[in-house]
């Protein structure tokens, strides 16, 4: 393994101009991402009531059902205490999900040990995650390659009815399937029969989407101590109620601040995230599994479709009896930040525009916004990319800017057979020629053939150009490996126009790397950076 870092060009103009610090975007943020402001972060959150030990006896009670380590064991004990945190969270998907959560929690490891070094107090690694989210057609799904074709591979739920991923169970003999097939496409390596085998154990211990999802990261990232939080655990939540209430209390006050502060990113050019709007709750009642938004309407928290209708009172008094609110995009930050002590939230540019919006709201609650890091962004490399990027010509930074379309066109243009082409558009301008004279001998001896005359040429024209195609079809048959090549690299690094971490999941490369993927990772020089890095396997 071997890493290479690289500056690839970011296109989200917000992302940029906020890794560059442009006080454009900065100015929605209580802190900038540098030094000086964790310095500075660290002493705010000394001020900051934390209830810890309660906190870490949910989070222990949480975090039983998977296997431990010592660096677990140890960061719960800091937590207990005086730690801080750095914190990234995302949905519980199939596999992982897509690379980008593994990605993610590399980036809250990376960032937690640089804190604690820099710092010199303990910072701990917390995943947040997003088991109340019911957008099932977002986690029920990967990808996979098969030949020069990119494939989706879904999990069919039962019904339409979207519960939470908590709350979702999952089918054993369907979710069994699912997992073989998947394999199947991965090949046979020395290590797919091991993989595999593991994979199905797991999911033969997992009842939700949930327990799958942090079943699998936990064993990636146990022996590096990474925390896990899952948001819509109701031991959790019920630990949340008084931070509801909080929530609750200055509902219409957030919404009109949000509201305000996302038109204000809009005009500075930014685009509308959120989509706020002044009668909005930012909460979801939850009944059943299913969650249900919130509005305000005359004093009242209600949602038409759930047939519920609550007064500030009676919702506060419903919290305290049941575990039954769920927060959204705009309360979960929030949320995050009265239950833990936050050095730095770790995101990708969706949630960076999403946290945009919330510096007012956070402090109608009195609190800050704490640092936002921008995640890193990863490539990894098999051999067979590898292999084919050097017979291609192309570095690996060149083929993730894009260059294999426009290394393929030149090859294009060196196999092309242009005399062929030549000699077929000289006969068709010979034969254009002599339908001119044919044109002209009808016109002088007013023979009414002309429509005949043009559909005769216009045949004979198609003739050549199928000819021409099938020319070319045989070319691309004759340089058909070297076709191939160009294909599987930008299939492997560019899967649908975009950085494979949004697309693949972690296990077709350990299925190629093996079970010390993850500790090898962490053996290269590593550090958080906004340089892309290039993993070579």
């Amino acid at each position: 393994m071997k890493l290479e870092q690289v500056q690839v060009e970011n296109t989200n103009q917000l992302l940029q101009d906020y890794q560059n610090q442009q006080e454009a975007i900065c100015r929605f943020f209580h802190f900038k991402n540098e030094q000086s402001a964790f310095e500075a972060r660290l002493q705010e959150l000394k001020q900051h009531p934390i209830r810890r030990k309660e906190l870490v006896g949910v989070m222990r009670q949480y975090m039983q059902q998977f296997s431990t380590s010592e660096k677990i064991e140890q960061h719960l004990k800091e937590l207990e205490h005086d730690a801080v945190a750095v914190v990234g969270g995302q949905q519980a998907g199939l596999l992982t999900g897509p690379l980008y959560s593994v990605n993610k929690a590399i980036s809250v490891l990376l960032l937690a040990k640089e804190q604690r070094e820099q710092l010199g107090v303990p910072v701990v690694p917390i995943f947040w995650v997003a088991g109340e989210d019911h957008d099932l057609d977002e986690i029920n799904h990967t990808f996979y390659a098969a030949g020069n074709r990119l494939l989706k591979h879904t999990y069919v739920e039962e019904g339409r009815v979207k519960t939470m991923a908590s709350a979702t169970k999952l089918r054993l003999d369907e979710v069994e399937e699912w997992i073989e097939q998947l394999f199947k496409q991965f090949g046979e390596t020395a290590y797919t029969k091991e993989l595999l085998a593991y994979v199905l154990e797991v999911a033969q211990t997992s009842h939700t989407y949930t327990d799958f999802f942090v079943k699998l990261m936990n064993d990636l990232f146990k022996e590096q101590g990474l925390l896990y939080l899952d948001a819509a655990d109701p031991a959790i939540r019920q630990y949340e109620a008084p931070y509801f209430k909080r929530l609750i209390e200055h509902a219409a006050e957030i919404a009109t601040v949000v509201t305000k502060r996302e038109k204000d990113l809009e005009e500075a050019g930014y685009g509308s995230p959120i989509g706020a709007t002044e009668n909005a709750a930012n909460l979801f009642y939850v009944r059943d599994g299913e969650r249900y938004l919130l509005t305000r309407h005359d004093g009242y928290f209600m949602n038409q479709s759930a047939n519920v209708r609550f007064t500030k009172e009676e919702l506060m008094q419903l919290v305290d009896e049941e575990a039954c609110l769920s927060n959204n995009v705009v309360t979960r930050p929030m949320m995050q930040e009265m239950v833990l002590p936050v050095l730095s939230f770790v995101g990708g540019a969706g949630e960076l525009a999403y946290w945009a919006t919330l510096k007012d709201g956070f402090e109608v609650l009195g609190l800050r916004v704490p640092i936002f890091t921008p995640r890193m962004n990863f490539t990894y490399v098999t051999r067979e990319t590898a292999s084919n990027l050097e017979l291609i010509g192309l570095t690996a930074k060149e083929a993730i800017a894009g260059g294999v379309s426009s290394k393929k066109e030149a090859f294009d243009a060196q196999v092309y057979d242009r005399e062929a082409k030549e000699a077929i558009e000289r006969a068709k301008q010979l034969l254009a020629e002599q339908y001119e004279v044919i044109q002209r001998h009808i016109e002088e001896h007013d023979l009414h053939v002309e429509r005949v005359v043009k559909k005769n040429l216009a045949f004979h024209e198609e003739q050549f150009d199928f000819l021409m195609k099938q020319i070319e079809k045989d070319v691309r048959l004759k340089h058909d490996v070297a076709y191939r090549r160009f294909e599987q690299v930008e299939q492997d690094l560019l899967p649908m126009g975009g950085f494979q971490e949004r697309v693949y999941t972690p296990f077709p490369y350990l299925n190629q790397y093996g079970e010390r993927f993850i500790h090898d990772l962490f053996m290269l020089s590593l550090k958080t950076s906004k340089l892309h890095q290039i993993i070579y396997l």
